[in-house]
């Protein structure tokens, strides 16, 4: 186990040194000029000269990436006219338009990702979980049919149509809940319950829907082998035999499927933040591709990226934890 976790911190160390080059790449070394992009239309060409030399652009390409790399590491100074704003490690970056380093405006705003993503997370596999060993249990019958035409069709709804569905159900014609309006669990737990609801439920929905196949394939190929005809043959109520050998035949799939999962919300719920109005990561992107701040747009994205390898990274190790024999 410990040599398979080597290896797999090893792959993503290098995953993630190939993501932070691309990134500079795609944002800082394609034809363009960032400085431009920071300063503005109405910058003078000595404004213009300033910004080069703060954005570090003026160097060469390798001197540029190295610079990019440490400031990662060890943190930067970003001069701001007068004074110098010091940017400390890990540092994503400076928003000049913000005038505020990029890791803290994600800091801010990454609360808000990950209780969309853990509190949705615990209601899909709560849902799917729950619906595929219901439809497991009797297949082919009418209740494995009916769970099956559910889950295809709530699978197929886009999440920005079942948030809109849930806003007008439950704000407009029911009026049982308010439009959500984040709030942080540590001012209100229950407000912050409250208002998280509808988007937990727009995307447990649409998500709930793999979870319940993988479910039900996996106990259905479980129970069909030779080890549980033989716990029968032995008398073994079919109450355990379920929940302690089918349910967990099918638990390292499902783990593997929603770490990642989790790791993909928390990268940025783009529709769900922007139909909810929640402050997060998805919605800073939108606002910062929509005025150009290069910075934040690039912050976001090796942080999306780097979140996404974590929660890969996380999956393996949970397979490999379930099901020694991915191990090899």
């Amino acid at each position: 186990m410990i040599r398979f976790l080597l290896r797999r911190l090893l792959g993503a160390a290098a995953v993630l040194l190939a993501l932070a080059a691309l990134t500079y790449l795609l944002f800082y070394a394609m034809p363009g000029d960032p400085a431009q992009l920071a300063c503005g239309k109405s910058c003078t060409s000595d404004q213009l000269a300033q910004v080069r030399h703060a954005l570090g652009t003026d160097q060469p390409l390798a001197r540029q990436f190295w610079t990019f790399l440490t400031t990662l590491v060890l943190g930067h100074g970003f001069s701001t006219g007068p004074s110098t704003v010091w940017c400390s490690a890990p540092c994503l970056g400076y928003s000049y338009q913000s005038n505020e380093p990029v890791t803290q405006m994600l800091v801010e705003r990454l609360p808000v990702d990950v209780s969309l993503a853990l509190g949705s997370a615990a209601l899909w596999l709560l849902i799917g979980v729950g619906t595929g060993l219901f439809a497991a249990l009797r297949p082919g019958r009418w209740r494995d049919r009916v769970t099956n035409t559910v889950v295809l069709t709530l699978g197929s709804t886009p999440v920005f149509v079942m948030a809109l569905l849930l806003l007008m159900g439950a704000c407009v014609w029911l009026q049982v809940l308010p439009f959500p309006n984040y709030v942080p669990l540590t001012d209100d737990p229950a407000q912050w319950a409250q208002n998280l609801l509808l988007p937990w439920l727009a995307i447990a929905l649409v998500s709930a829907a793999g979870y319940t196949r993988l479910t039900r394939a996996g106990v259905l190929e479980t129970l069909n082998q030779d080890h549980i005809r033989t716990l029968r043959a032995y008398g073994y109520p079919e109450r355990r035999i379920v929940l302690r050998h089918a349910v967990r035949g099918a638990l390292p799939t499902v783990v593997t499927v929603a770490a990642m999962d989790i790791g993909m919300v928390l990268a940025g719920a783009v529709f769900t933040e922007t139909m909810f109005g929640l402050p997060g990561l998805g919605k800073l992107a939108v606002e910062s591709a929509s005025t150009v701040d290069l910075p934040v747009v690039c912050g976001i994205t090796l942080l999306a990226g780097a979140l996404i390898v974590v929660a890969n990274t996380a999956a393996d190790l949970l397979h490999a934890a379930l099901d020694p024999r991915v191990r090899i």
